[in-house]
This record gives C-alpha cells, structure tokens and sequence, in this order.
C-alpha cells in the first residue's frame, strides 16, 4: 500500500515511524516533511494545503490512502475536495470532512454540538459585534478569571485567560475588532473550570472506535508553567490522575455520546478526535475538540501504540474499526521538547543541530529541522521532541532529559520540569 501522509511536525514524524514498521506498507510519502522523516519514507514539496498538486501527485503516483496531519487542510475541506473529484474519489482520506472538521474550526459549533448531546462542558456565551452588550453582561455574572475564545483557527493563540473584568472587556472588544482576523469575528465567552488538563485520543470510521492511550502535555515556555503558551513543550502518557473509574466516566460521558453524536448529526467522520478535558474534583468536562493527533502527544503516545497503525487506518477506511481491538505498551512514556531560543517569539533558524547520533536510549522526532546539505539545522520554534520508555514516569523523564543534554545547537531551550505538578 502506498500511503501519502501530510504535515511536517513532530506529529508526523511519529506518525510516519509507526506507519514505517506495517507490513502492509509499501511506499511512504510525506509532504512536505522534515529531515527526520526522510528516514522513513519520501519527503515531496507539496503544500498541505494545496489541494490541486496532493491530486497530482496522488494520481501520478497511485497513492492509495491520504493521512492528514495538521488541522488546516481538514478545515478547508481537503476530504470533500477527494470525495468529489471522480478521478481520485476512490482514495480514502483519514481525517473528517469540513462539517466534522467545524469541531475544532469553530468553538461556537464545537459547544454547541457539547450542549446538543450533554457532552459536560463549561457555561458559554457566543458574541458578535451584534450582541457586544449581552457579552459584557454575561461577563459581569462570571467569578474572575475571564475565558474568551475566537471563535476560528487562529493558530493556537486565541485563546485568553484574563484576571481583570475590565481588561476582558477590553479585550472582548478588541478581538471583535480583528484582533485575530476574521477568526474573532465570533468570540466564545466561556466559565472558567479549575482543574487538571489531560487529552484523551479516539480514531473512528463514525461508528466504531478505539480509544488510545491519555497524555498530559505542557503548553507554557517557562518552568512551573509561567509565561507564553506554546505549541507544547513536552507531554507524558499514562497520567496518573486518570485511573480506570475516571476514564470510565470519560467514556461512558465524553467518547460515547460524541461518537454517536456525529453519527446523529449526519456527520461522516473517519478520523481522529482529539478531546481537551478538564478533570474537576474526579469529573471530566471537555474544554476543546481537535480533528487530528495533537502535538506533541502524538510523540508520547504513537510510540504506546504495539498494534499496527496501518491496519487500523485500513479499518477506518473500510468501515469496519469494530472489529479490531488496540494493544498497548503498558510502559510510561515521556516527551521532552527542544525549542529554539527566543520562541514562541521571534526565533532565527538555520541553526547546525549536533548530537542526533548520540541518542542510543530513546526516540528522536523531529519538529521544525530541515537537512541542508549534509547537516540538519533549525527550521521552526519546537526544533525536537525526545520521548523515552520507563516501567516509570520518572524513569522514562530521566532518559529523555539526559538525551537533551546530547543535543546541541545554538539558542537551545527546554523545560526541565515536565511532569512537575503529578
């Protein structure tokens, strides 16, 4: 089977090193790809996002299954793109079409398919130019501190958390204003939930499912978890605050009702669903839903996966993902991201990475690298993901902590405290 996979992060690279040991597997492909993924198949310089050229190569090269990375092709509607174009129709996609893809394109929709199959979830108020006075009252009934949401993608920066009612509205005011573009053209107003995140990861063909193993990550730059959100700066699987009674409940409330949800609504969904919960006193409430692996968790909790991933995705395609059961490693895995300096600001790259070849005890899954002749070099803010195996969280952190102190290039930064609050 030759299989296209799209995207260019470290989520990829962990896809594309699970996808590499199928038998089922003949040809790999990966666009546009990273310098680690190179060593697991074919990099193409194609834009995800390009539909028209994935339509090219996929014909030219009798690609017969398109796995989708990021959320933004998924968004745009890449999989309705595929389904009605004759010519390449006959290719399965993994990942939703644009309706399921609102899930996370959209918080509005996203809320209120929670509220439309008592998914719990916190109170919310949506809020357009045309109801601005309503926002701010509903605003004034909420305790401090204030959440608001643009509505869009707006590349995992609009999100607020804000202690200042006065500064909310302030803020409320400026993002309808644009400033998120015409992601904030809708604001979501949200109750705050105090409680402890974790992310829980479903793959389904819209009827049958299979849930893969939980991860915390960690998205602020700075030890203790202060200063700037990030894409993620490391992540763990299992979470030791979610045993079997509490995710019984996330999925007798939260997998269940979403899985039938989308089959209620008429939503074709073949694909991963990505759930952000909040777990609050035991309980879970969902605080997000993405249509994809997210980043770096993929890098956590692929390497737990010992079932075939191709045959999974196969099961996807075919409908059939009832019948297949998950086999997972029960060892503890830890990531460990290496950022370059100055993220998730302004950063330089091009940057020599030294050390790749040291890492004997562990997975190496490149981020933002790119191979410039015969060395690898920085090509983005998350630079390297480190994930190792432990019979213990602590053991498995060990590892991948020592194995950053082997990497080198300059302005390299990591937080040497994931895991710290568990």
């Amino acid at each position: 089977m030759k299989i296209l996979l799209l995207g260019s992060g470290g989520r990829e690279h962990a896809l594309a090193w699970k996808m590499s040991q199928s038998e089922k597997l003949t040809k790999l492909f990966i666009a546009p790809g990273n310098a680690g993924t190179s060593q697991m198949g074919e990099n193409v310089n194609i834009n995800p996002n390009d539909f028209e050229a994935v339509k090219s190569f996929a014909l030219d090269n009798t690609i017969d299954m398109i796995v989708v990375g990021p959320e933004e092709p998924l968004v745009r509607g890449i999989k309705d793109f595929v389904l009605n174009d004759p010519q390449i129709a006959h290719i399965p996609v993994i990942g939703p079409g644009k309706e399921g893809a609102r899930l996370e394109g959209s918080k509005e929709y996203a809320k209120a398919f929670m509220q439309r199959h008592d998914i719990p979830t916190a109170g919310y108020l949506s809020v357009t130019n045309d109801n601005i006075e309503e926002g701010i009252a509903f605003l004034k009934t909420l305790k401090a501190p204030y959440v608001l949401k643009a509505d869009g993608l707006a590349a995992g920066k609009g999100v607020l958390i804000l202690d200042d009612l006065q500064e909310a509205e302030t803020e409320l005011k400026a993002m309808l204003a644009g400033k998120f573009g015409d992601a904030g053209n809708t604001v979501v107003i949200e109750e705050f939930l105090k409680g402890i995140e974790l992310s829980v990861f479903v793959l389904t063909d819209g009827h049958g499912y299979v849930v893969f193993p939980e991860a915390k990550d960690y998205k602020r730059i700075g030890e203790g978890d202060t200063g700037l959100n990030t894409g993620g700066m490391g992540a763990i699987s299992p979470v030791p605050f979610a045993g079997d009674e509490f995710m019984k409940k996330v999925h007798d409330r939260v997998v269940v009702p979403t899985v039938e949800g989308l089959a209620k609504d008429n939503i074709p969904y073949k694909g991963f669903v990505f759930i952000g919960l909040m777990n609050i006193d035991g309980d879970p409430f969902v605080i997000e839903y993405n249509v994809r692996m997210g980043d770096p968790e993929t890098e956590v909790v692929i390497p737990r996966i010992k079932s075939d991933l191709v045959d999974l995705f196969e099961a996807v395609a075919a409908g059939n993902l009832r019948t297949k059961t998950l086999d997972i490693d029960e060892r503890s895995a830890t990531t460990v991201m290496l950022v370059s300096g100055g993220y998730p600001e302004a950063y330089e790259k091009g940057k020599v990475i030294s050390g790749l070849d040291l890492i004997t005890n562990g997975l190496v899954f490149h981020a933002g690298t790119a191979q410039k002749d015969e060395e690898v070099v920085t090509n983005g803010g998350r630079v390297i993901a480190l994930t190792s195996y432990g019979a213990t969280k602590e053991e498995a952190l060990k590892q991948s902590f020592e194995n950053a102190g082997k990497i080198n290039y300059a302005g390299k930064y990591f937080r040497s405290d994931i895991g710290f609050d568990l």
